[in-house]
């Protein structure tokens, strides 16, 4: 199993668990976390989730190997699965990122409530150098949480982020060491155990009622175009440069 899950104190925990692959995720894997979220969602005894990954890597973002021979198609897709049931999940959600976070390795921290990153992390949405466009409405509200001139940083060119640097721009909550990063962020979680959940649950649920239909509607458009791009000769030469570990030649487009 890629997918680890357990529940301990209140707290659900989804452990991306696939080192060898520095925690590339496939199609399996968002199944298994969508589904790891709507058990939590549904089990009284949960109070808070917290998903984190191995010490040194939160994930490298998609399989691309996976990716491309199982790429999404339409709502029904596992990684739409995944994104929906993290959107709309009522319960607390806190990440621990662990170390490199690549591509819906960032994007997925935009739908946590409360972010914990490693001094050794780097946050990066690549989606450009691969052909591709931002997706789980990164290019909504990367540009609200820092401005467009960083979003654009960030996104159109994919420069990486530090932890600090996560922090300043309010993606994330606070950096530490990495040694310390998942049993603060469990603390953290923990700390729901003393509030009333109901209270908890629809004071999320009125933080994201303003932007929650707008979110969807960006993820929609954002996935029509991803999966065009998905099949451009762009993102064939980027995907064929990857495989082949050389660097992509967009001279010809």
């Amino acid at each position: 199993m890629s997918i680890k899950t357990a529940t301990l104190s209140g707290v659900a925990t989804i452990e991306i668990a696939r080192p060898e692959k520095k925690n590339a995720i496939t199609m399996a894997m968002y199944q298994q976390m969508a589904d790891a979220i709507l058990d939590a969602q549904l089990d009284s005894s949960v109070r808070a989730i917290l998903i984190t990954g191995q010490p040194g890597i939160f994930t490298s973002g998609n399989d691309l190997e996976d990716f491309m021979q199982r790429p999404p198609q339409g709502a029904d897709s596992p990684v739409f699965k995944f994104m929906e049931a993290l959107l709309g999940c009522d319960k607390p959600v806190i990440a621990a990122v662990t170390g490199a976070a690549i591509g819906i390795g960032t994007t997925m921290l935009l739908h946590c409530d409360l972010v914990y990153v490693a001094d050794e992390a780097r946050l990066a949405m690549p989606f450009t150098s691969l052909g591709l466009v931002a997706e789980f409405s990164s290019s909504l509200l990367v540009p609200q949480l820092m401005g467009r001139a960083r979003a654009a940083e960030k996104i159109l060119l994919g420069d990486p982020m530090t932890g600090a640097e996560a922090v300043e721009l309010g993606i994330a909550n606070a950096v530490l060491p990495t040694s310390e990063v998942v049993a603060h962020a469990r603390r953290v979680a923990e700390r729901f155990n003393g509030l009333p959940p109901t209270a908890v649950r629809e004071t999320k649920k009125l933080m994201t009622r303003a932007s929650a239909a707008l979110i969807k509607e960006q993820i929609a458009a954002e996935g029509e175009v991803f999966a065009r791009q998905l099949r451009s000769p762009e993102a064939r030469e980027a995907f064929q440069a990857f495989f082949e570990k050389r660097k992509p030649d967009y001279s010809k487009f």
